[in-house]
Order: structure tokens, then C-alpha cells, then sequence
């Protein structure tokens, strides 16, 4: 995923890579700062004092290797001092190399190792945290200056663009990591889909077909389980092929569905609903979910509380919440749990799972005696 600071990265990432090429960067910028000061030693103004500037790099250099290293660490605290490191050393040049000798041209300590933490800011942030880096460091570099020539602004300019482009590329990296995890994800659900579609249709496909069509004729309530059993049938061939189910594609193309309407086809003389004045638009997907976890809902009601059940939809601006409350016996603790161990998982994956998938919660109020209430909360647009 894309790095933020103090989040790590995906391990073996894209971001990997990056990172140990500003660590050689760092390193070779450093070797060439060694050559520039045994190349000038004699002319500066402290040239011990520039051997000592030069030790605290390569100590900082192999620190911020290490430290850039491990996720876990490339957070506010490395990034900044990284960045004061590099400004203190900005700061120490007219005294070591001497303020004369830089108004001469003569470069300063840092030379191209001033670019490491603009290298570092800007893959772990993209394009704008590094050029905020640059932007610092080329302000503590020119103030290090008593005369400002061609040179010195050009390096300024260079470094600005590095921070911009190696930001820009960083971000790119990251972007095509997570579509490629996307792409793994999608492939995989496909292939259980396929695999879960093979077992579902030599098992459940064909006893659903046989059920409507040994009862298709029959009268009662023997005729009315065919006619359940054969919607069911078609239902579930629809899912099982990744197409919407017969007879509930939008209407007209409609991107919204108003989830009174839904929730009306639940409504009879053992179900109330209560529902706002005006419609609940919700995006078509919210609403066949959400509509689809009620109906489970009120199915465990007709199965463990006899039936009688109250239907109340709320709409809360950001978010619909669809309240379920029955009369029954109410739930044993532990009940939920032992279902979902014996492989029932009706509350479990068509409740729970359905809202969950949304960005919603279940919540689940049950006292012995005293009844049920299932309170199904969405937000408006799905996460």
C-alpha cells in the first residue's frame, strides 16, 4: 500500500528497491564528498573541523541505511532528523571550508550528499513532501552563502526537480504494487468462484431443479416449495455466473433504488414496517444487500420467534440503519458462536457478512424471554 509515515510498507514491496537505491546514492555522494575535501583540505579555513563533519557523515550515512532499512522506522522522527543532519551540516561549511573560499565557488561539505534526505522524503511521500525537503535544504544551503552564484542556483533547481520526479516515480511504484495486489485478489476470487461453482452444481443446482420439477404441478404447499425451490434455483445459477439475479436488475438503468420500496415486499400481517415519509435512495448494491441481510433477518424470526416481527428504517443522512425486533424467545448465549461451529451461518455470512462487505455493523440486542432486536447499519456509500 502506499507508505505514510509511521505505517509500514508492504514488506518485499515496490517500495524496497527505492529505498536501497537512496542508500547507495547516499554512499556514493559520500565517497565523492571524501574526494572533495582531501582535494581541498589545504584551502580551508578549519580543515579539521571538516574531517570531523566528514566522520559524523558516514556515521549518519550508515544510520539512515539501517533505519530507512525497517519499515517500522521510516517514520517523522528518522525524516526529520535526516533533514536537520543535513542542515547542520550546511550550517558548519562557511566555518570549516571558510566564507571566502565559498564566495570563491568553492562547494560546500554537503556537495551532492545534501540530496539524500530529499531522496528519502520523497519516496516515503511522493512528489510534494519531496519537494518540501528540497525546498528546505536548498533555503539552508543558499543562507550558508554569503554571494549566491549561477551554480549554487542551479543546484537548487536540480534538486527541486529530483525531489518533484523521484516523488512522482515513488508514488507510481506504489500505485502499480496495489493494482497488482488487486489484480492477485481479483484472480483468486475468480478461481474459488469457479471451484465453489463446480461443487454447487453437482450438488445443490441439481436437487433445487429436481425439487421444482417433481412439485411444478402439485397444489398447496407442496407446488409453492417447487415454485421457492425454482427461483432459488435460477438465483443462484445467476450468482454463481457473476450476473445479477433474474428479475432485480436496476430499473431503466437506475444507479439508485429507494429502499422502502424493497423492504415493502417483506411487509404482511405478521410483519410491520416503519418507514420514513420520503424514499431512502441508496446506490443499487447498498440497497439489494442491505434489503438481502433483512430478509435473512426476518427468516430467523419466522423459523425461531414465531414470526411476528417490526420493521423500522431510519435514515440518518450518512448513514441507514434497518431495525429488526421480534417477540420470540430471545437468543442463549453462546447460541450465534455454536451456529456458526456447526456450520450454520445464516447471521454469520448472510447478516453480518452482507453488512460487513458495506462498511456497516450488525448489532445484536437479545434478552431471554423478552425477544430479539438486529440493528443493520450501512453507510450511504460502500466501502
Amino acid at each position: 500500500m502506499w507508505h505514510r509515515v509511521g505505517v509500514p510498507s508492504t514488506p518485499g514491496g515496490f517500495e524496497v528497491p527505492l529505498w536501497r537505491a537512496v542508500a547507495v546514492f547516499r554512499f556514493a555522494a559520500l565517497a565523492y564528498v571524501g574526494l572533495i575535501v582531501a582535494r581541498d583540505a589545504r584551502g580551508y579555513a578549519h580543515p579539521l573541523v571538516a574531517g570531523v563533519v566528514l566522520l559524523v557523515m558516514l556515521g549518519w550515512t550508515v544510520t539512515t541505511a539501517l533505519g530507512y532499512a525497517r519499515p517500522a522506522r521510516r517514520g517523522w522522527p528518522l525524516l526529520v532528523a535526516d533533514l536537520a543532519v543535513v542542515v547542520g551540516v550546511l550550517q558548519v561549511s562557511p566555518w570549516a571550508v571558510g566564507r571566502a573560499a565559498l564566495a570563491a565557488g568553492a562547494p560546500s561539505l554537503a556537495v551532492v550528499w545534501l540530496a539524500g534526505p530529499v531522496l528519502a522524503w520523497a519516496v516515503s511521500g511522493g512528489r510534494r513532501r519531496g519537494t518540501v525537503a528540497a525546498l528546505a535544504v536548498c533555503a539552508a544551503d543558499l543562507a550558508a552563502r554569503e554571494r549566491i552564484g549561477q551554480s549554487a542556483l542551479t543546484g537548487s533547481i536540480l534538486l527541486l526537480m529530483a525531489g518533484a520526479v523521484v516523488g512522482h516515480v515513488a508514488r507510481l511504484a506504489v500505485t502499480a504494487e496495489q493494482r497488482l495486489h488487486r489484480a492477485v485478489e481479483l484472480e483468486a476470487a475468480t478461481r474459488e468462484r469457479e471451484r465453489l461453482a463446480r461443487d454447487i452444481h453437482d450438488s445443490v443446482l441439481q436437487v433445487l431443479a429436481l425439487v421444482q420439477r417433481r412439485g411444478a404441478h402439485l397444489d398447496g404447499e407442496a407446488g409453492e416449495l417447487a415454485r421457492l425451490a425454482g427461483e432459488q434455483e435460477a438465483a443462484l445459477r445467476a450468482l454463481i455466473a457473476g450476473a445479477a439475479p433474474p428479475g432485480d436488475a436496476d430499473p431503466v438503468g437506475q444507479d439508485t433504488l429507494d429502499l422502502r420500496a424493497l423492504l415493502g415486499r417483506y411487509a404482511s400481517a405478521t410483519v410491520s414496517l416503519s418507514a420514513p415519509a420520503t424514499g431512502v435512495p441508496l446506490p443499487a448494491l447498498v440497497a439489494r444487500e442491505l434489503a438481502d441481510a433483512t430478509g435473512a433477518t426476518l427468516d430467523n424470526v419466522r423459523r425461531h420467534a414465531g414470526g411476528r416481527a417490526w420493521v423500522l428504517i431510519e435514515d440518518e443522512g450518512e448513514t441507514v440503519t434497518v431495525s429488526v425486533r421480534d417477540e420470540g424467545p430471545g437468543i442463549p448465549a453462546g447460541r450465534l458462536d455454536e451456529a456458526a461451529r456447526q456450520g450454520r451461518l445464516g447471521v454469520a455470512q448472510s447478516i453480518r457478512g452482507r453488512v460487513a462487505d458495506l462498511g456497516g455493523t450488525v448489532t445484536i440486542t437479545s434478552t431471554a424471554g423478552a425477544g430479539t432486536e438486529v440493528e443493520l447499519t450501512v453507510p450511504r456509500t460502500p466501502r
